[in-house]
């Protein structure tokens, strides 16, 4: 083995301490999936008292990782341990109407225990409203390691940035993306395969908006793909499986997918068909 790997690996396992460690970041997020939802706790708070000292406990926890990473976030870390907390009730309460939605719109679901125990739209969900939180507060990495570990588990890959709306459904959910800069209305339902991405990967456009806006009430089938920032979806439109979607769709608007065999004589191809619900 030369010196020269071994003095790269030395200066990298030398710089390592400066960042959170992966498994320090899931043991945190368990921890607070736990102690909202007891579906996922380790042990059962029965009494307030241990509510309240499990809740100062995480918020110890949070205050001594944000101060020892301070190159993560550009304000105090106890600060915003302490307004991590105070905003958790909000996240608690955004997350219960998104299980309320999935119940609602899953007639396989015959409780609201096996939407919190079996969905994956439920965990990816939970997962991105918590980190979300700590990312509104300017926190950066921890966040996405949180979403990460969220789409390892999944499949649902949901940046941290992206601002959804109330009473978000996910249903079977696998291969689902939803990128930084996208915007979902509320009451919005998204199925499995959908991607809310870019037409730009370029990184001069890192700080624009790059992914489309989803007003309320729109429902996204499968396989479904909807690019671009200037990209919006109507308000209660439905977008059909596999349509590929560059451009803005009026409100109240059904696009679906229409094959058809390829004639040369005629040079017909496949097309998509957009029809007003109205």
């Amino acid at each position: 083995m030369s010196d020269s790997l071994v003095q790269k690996l030395s200066k990298a396992h030398k710089e390592c301490p400066e960042c959170p460690s992966p498994k320090v970041i899931q043991s945190f997020f368990e921890n607070i999936l736990g102690l909202l939802f007891p579906d996922f706790a380790h042990e059962l708070l029965k009494e307030e008292a241990q509510v309240l000292a499990k809740i100062e406990e995480l918020r110890h926890k949070l205050s001594n990782l944000l101060i020892k990473n301070k190159h993560l976030h550009n304000s105090e870390g106890g600060l915003i341990a302490d307004q991590f907390f105070e905003e958790l009730e909000h996240v608690y309460d955004l997350i219960q109407k998104d299980i309320q939605a999935m119940y609602a719109g899953d007639p396989a679901a015959k409780s609201i225990t096996e939407i919190i125990r079996c969905y994956p739209g439920f965990y990816a969900i939970a997962a991105y409203r918590i980190a979300h939180l700590l990312h509104s507060f300017g926190v950066n990495l921890i966040p996405r390691m949180i979403t990460e570990f969220a789409h390892s588990r999944t499949g649902i890959d949901i940046h941290p940035g992206a601002k959804i709306g109330q009473r978000f459904c996910i249903d079977h959910g696998t291969g689902i993306v939803i990128g930084e800069t996208t915007v979902i209305g509320n009451d919005v339902k998204i199925y499995q395969g959908v991607t809310l991405g870019a037409l730009s990967v370029e990184k001069e456009d890192a700080d624009k908006k790059r992914h489309p806006t989803i007003e309320e009430g729109v429902v996204i089938y499968a396989g479904a793909t909807i690019l671009g920032g200037n990209t919006v979806i109507g308000e209660r439109s439905i977008i059909g499986g596999n349509v590929w979607v560059t451009k803005s769709i009026p409100a109240f608007s059904k696009i679906y997918y229409q094959a058809r065999m390829y004639n040369p004589d005629s040079e017909q191809t496949d097309t998509y068909i957009i029809r007003s619900q109205g």
